[in-house]
Formats: C-alpha cells, structure tokens, sequence
C-alpha cells in the first residue's frame, strides 16, 4: 500500500458507526441524523475503502508464505471483509490464527472485523498482538488509534498516531486526524464538570454551568422515561460534552445539518440552548436512546432501528414525521435504510429520518418496548435481524414491511 494512504478516517455512513456519528437534524424545516457512528461507518484510507485496499493486498500477495489450508481460509476471511461480511471473516481469521498464531496479518483482519462489529474491546486486543508480532505494520497502528478514539481513549489514540507519523511523516491526513485530536484533548482537558449518578456532563466554562445543569435534569428525565419504556437503563454513567457550533464542527465533523452526534459519548453543540429548552429536551433525549442502544447492542443494529427509536423516543410527537411522509411520493423501503444516513442530503435524511421513526412507533405499538429491547439484545450477541426480529416481534419483517 502506498505511504500517503495510511491514515485511516472513519467514514460516518449514516452512515456514520467508528468515530462519532452525525445525530438528528434540526428540527424543523429540517430533521433528525445521528452521526455511529462509528458504528455504521466505513473505514477508510485517505478517501478509499481500506478493507478493499488491504484485503487486496494481503490477499493477493502473501498468501504463499502459509500453509495451503490456512493460506485459503485466510483467503475466504480476506474476501469476507471486501463482500462486507464482518462476521463470517470474523469466523475466519479466528480459525486460521489457531493455525498460525504468529502471523500478524492474521490478526490485523481479526481486528478489522471485530471493528465492524463494534466489538472494539477485542478489535483492540488483536491489533495489538498484530503490533506486537509486527511493530511496522502501520495498517494495525492507524485502525488501533481510532478504536482507541472511539473507545474514549484520547490519550492512546493520539500516542498510537504519534507513532504512526514516526514511520509515515508524510501522511497528510493522519497529521490532520492527530492534529485534531490534540485540540479535542486540549479542550477537554479545560472542561469543568456536572455529574450525577447516571450522566457526567463536561462543560468549558463558567458561562456554561447554567446549561450543563439543565442538561442534566433533562437527561435525567429521559433516563427515567425511556428506560422504563424500554425496560432497561445503561450499566454505566453517559458522557456528555457541551460545545460551542465550532468546536462541535470541529471535533465530530459531522454534516452541517447535524444537531448533534454520539460515539460513545454525547456531543452537542449549545446554540442558544437556554432560549430554546425544548431543543435541548428533544437533542439530548434523542442522543440518550443512541446511548441505551448502545448498551445492549454495539454491533448488528439497522440503521433505521437505531434512529427511529430515538425519533420516536424523544418527545413522542411524530406529527413532524407524518406531514413529512405525507409530502412523500411512494414508501420507503426499510431495507435502503440499514447502513447509515451520513451521506445523505438534508431532504432525504428528512425522509430516512421520518419513514424511520414511524417504523418504530409501529414497533413499539404492536410488540412494546420489552420486546424490542430484547430484539436489540439478540442483534448484540451475534444473531441475525431476521432470526431475531421474527423471534422478538413475533412476525417476519418482510410481513412487517408490506404491511399498511
């Protein structure tokens, strides 16, 4: 791979799960996003698809090196991620790493996969053994440092960079990313912080301390009313950061229609929040049902299951959605819907935004809150969302999807 392709940038797809995802926008004339991120996200070098990339080189080149057996299931794994299968090369790279513990092309797919599955905790580990086995392999280096960032680690996302830069000091765009991570821990290192038992809320000054309160009595209400709907409340406290229109541009580089992101951490820009309260209701009451989703699913979760909930969950009120639709020539497939609205115009991510949460208010009509938490559980393990939708709801989700 060439040098000046390394730095890795996670693509938010709203497509945007691996850095934070743009969240809903504005609320009227425009509507909701919500940014994964990270978690519907592409990763990618320099602009182009690094699974495409690097599962290409690996692939097609090195194979040789390993026995025949393990040189084809390593073959299969590496095709498995250019064909976005995440999990079956998941499967893949596990059994050819028993049969070649030492390679570490091995377990930088294993970590690329479990990236994709937002099972970050063990993408790290195996990019680390990757880097272990082999401290040059910049590819392992780069995706380690934007799990680390997703993962809440600035810290080791900026030394991971650093690093990085050491092998490939030309590389523009990881100069760029760490260049923007430092500013981001610079700035939060200033913070000042609200807390209470479920939401720490950081904040840069004084001036802000008036809204970080408000925040928080806000996310505290959402905690209590959603979670009782849900049937479940988030096993650790939510991180929440307050920051001014430039820093938020800056720091999450969402769209400009964004009113908000969450990466595993709450992001939101203030704009006036005092004078508009019910903003920061609906705001922050939508990026808390992104929290509690994540709780009991970092991976396998549609795109348009996720912010619908959240659209349908943070006010109740889906008048705005239905004149949209009503403005609408034709239905929206839900299937179109799975990957992320990131790259969409704000018209469409009106309409991605609006066919979803009034999906989700039938959802939760017709199956209640309980079972689509459960059906959010089983996505979580590993389950596929046909099986599990049709255990959960009780119907397939064609049926769904045709019905009225």
């Amino acid at each position: 791979m060439k040098r000046n392709c390394l730095a890795l940038t996670l693509a938010f797809a709203f497509a945007a799960l691996l850095g934070a995802r743009p969240s809903h926008a504005e609320r009227a004339p425009s509507r909701a996003l919500r940014a994964q991120s990270f978690f519907e996200s592409s990763i990618v070098f320099a602009g182009q698809p690094c699974l495409l990339r690097a599962c290409s080189h690996f692939s097609d080149t090195l194979l040789a090196q390993i026995d025949p057996r393990t040189a084809l299931i390593e073959r299969g794994a590496w095709s498995a991620l250019r064909a976005g299968q995440a999990h079956a090369a998941a499967e893949a790279f596990r059994e050819a790493i028993a049969a070649d513990p030492k390679n570490p092309r091995l377990h930088l797919g294993a970590g690329m996969a479990a990236s994709l599955e937002h099972r970050d905790g063990d993408a790290k580990d195996a990019l680390e053994r990757a880097l272990a086995l082999d401290p040059k392999l910049t590819e392992a280096r780069a995706l380690l440092g934007q799990i680390q960032r997703r993962m809440g680690d600035i810290t080791g996302a900026i030394r991971s960079y650093d690093m990085l830069l050491t092998m490939t000091p030309d590389d523009r765009d990881a100069k760029a990313t760490l260049d923007r991570w430092q500013r981001e821990a610079e700035l939060h290192g200033r913070m000042q912080q609200a807390i209470d038992s479920h939401f720490t809320v950081s904040f840069e000054g004084p001036a802000e301390a008036r809204v970080a309160s408000e925040a928080l009595d806000v996310l505290d209400r959402a905690y209590w009313r959603i979670g009782q709907l849900l049937g479940t409340y988030p096993t650790e406290p939510v991180r929440v950061v307050l920051y001014t229109g430039e820093q938020f541009r800056d720091i999450t580089r969402s769209p400009e229609w964004a009113a908000a992101a969450y990466d595993g951490i709450i992001r939101v820009p203030m704009r006036g929040a005092l004078e508009k309260p019910e903003e920061l209701d609906r705001v922050l009451s939508h990026e808390f049902t992104h929290a509690l989703v994540r709780s009991l699913a970092s991976r396998g979760v549609p795109t348009w299951l996720n912010e619908g909930l959240a659209g349908a969950l943070e006010t109740g009120d889906l008048t705005w959605a239905e004149k949209r639709m009503g403005l609408t020539a034709g239905r929206v497939s839900l299937g179109a819907l799975v990957s992320g609205f990131g790259r969409l115009t704000g018209d469409q991510a009106q309409i991605a935004y609006a066919a979803s949460a009034l999906a989700v208010r039938r959802l939760l009509e017709e199956a209640g809150g309980f079972a689509i938490a459960n059906l959010l559980r089983d996505l979580g393990e590993g389950i596929d969302f046909e099986t599990a939708f049709l255990h959960r709801i009780q119907r397939s989700f064609a049926d769904f999807q045709a019905a009225p």
